[in-house]
């Protein structure tokens, strides 16, 4: 009995050593930066069943369409002269904010671009005479460029564009970084640190939020692994937090061959890691509501999008949509229409072209 007493008692103290630990990491990782929003991941199933979710954390509703664009549209990065300019090799589904920007989407091929806050990005100097892309316009860029993650970095690591940040409509600084994927479960992450362009390259780096930078974010989830999950998570809205949880569950859930049950389990990580409606941090626009999420079936070609007002999920499957040169660009407008769910690849409407975000002329 002495024993079993003596046994309980330096359990507790473990558990409490264990806990102390973890808020004192809390409270460094908040005292880094308290600005967050947003959590991508991708799954792995089975017989290369892969899936990639997001969610988007923001202030305000943004005002989000979705778009249809064909290939052989003729591009620039949103600055007029002294922009990057390119032809789209790929048509693609993208889901527009403030009808100035691409946010996220996914081409013909099951390319995935996914747009997220980074309060600490640094971008270029403002002399720096390469083509620039706005932020706004640079998930494009990918998504209609590239069909693999590994042509991609190539292409991005000859860091010949400058990428220029863009206030929101809304004021915030548009201080972003870019995860990409490909069917085949490869990833990139995209950050500018100081001024210079840093990428994270393979597919272990299944996982993006916001806040640290993505070296730092990666060494906050190595000290949790030491835990198991299924016991004890940190369970805040801050960005290195969703990043363990989702890091786990996008790997303990159900690894499956079956569309249907990779797309569910994906969108119930997601919502794991989704802030509930009406929370916000005054002074942190970012660090608020899940006002959407997205799901997209790298394998099948489906790309599936939920408004968190709307009492389920559309999809618009690529496989079954006409991407060739001339056919025009086309948008499934979802302001003001809550209510619109389930297949809608019939249901896009030709549209001139948003035009993209870019900074006030000095």
């Amino acid at each position: 009995m002495h024993n079993f007493k003596k046994f309980g008692m330096i359990r507790r103290l473990q558990v409490s050593c264990l806990l102390l630990i973890a808020v004192t990491l809390a409270v460094i990782v908040g005292s880094i930066h308290d600005a967050t929003a947003c959590t991508r991941a991708v799954y792995f199933g089975k017989e290369g069943q892969t899936v990639t979710g997001r969610s988007m954390d923001w202030v305000e509703d943004m005002h989000t369409n979705l778009w249809m664009f064909p290939r052989g549209m003729k591009r620039d990065g949103g600055l007029g002269k002294g922009s990057l300019e390119w032809t789209s090799k790929y048509g693609s589904v993208v889901a527009s904010v403030y009808e100035g920007a691409s946010a996220d989407g996914m081409n013909e091929k099951g390319f995935v671009a996914n747009l997220l806050y980074l309060a600490e990005s640094e971008y270029a100097a403002a002399d720096d005479k390469r083509p620039g892309v706005c932020i706004s316009a640079w998930a494009q860029y990918l998504i209609d460029n590239f069909a693999t993650v590994k042509e991609a970095v190539a292409e991005v690591k000859k860091d010949v564009f400058r990428v220029v940040p863009v206030a929101a409509p809304n004021g915030a600084k548009g201080t972003v970084h870019l995860a990409i994927s490909d069917p085949t479960g490869d990833s990139a992450i995209f950050e500018y640190v100081k001024g210079k362009l840093v990428i994270h390259h393979g597919k272990e780096y299944q996982v993006m939020t916001n806040s640290p930078t993505f070296d730092k974010q990666m060494a906050i989830n190595e000290y949790w692994k030491a835990f198991d999950g299924a016991v004890m998570l940190p369970g805040t809205v801050r960005a290195a937090d969703r990043f363990v949880r989702a890091s786990y569950y996008i790997n303990a859930c159900q690894q499956s061959a079956n569309a249907r049950e990779a797309v569910a389990a994906v969108f119930s990580v997601m919502r794991s890691v989704s802030v509930p409606r009406g929370i916000h941090t005054k002074g942190a626009p970012n660090v608020s509501s899940t006002i959407w999420l997205t799901i997209a079936d790298q394998k099948n070609r489906v790309y599936y999008y939920q408004d968190t007002n709307s009492p389920g999920a559309l999809w618009v499957k690529l496989d079954k949509v006409d991407f060739k040169e001339g056919t025009g660009a086309r948008k499934l407008t979802l302001v003001g229409t809550p209510d619109t769910i389930g297949d809608q690849t019939a249901s896009f409407t030709k549209s001139e072209p948003f035009k993209f975000l870019a900074p006030a002329p000095k």
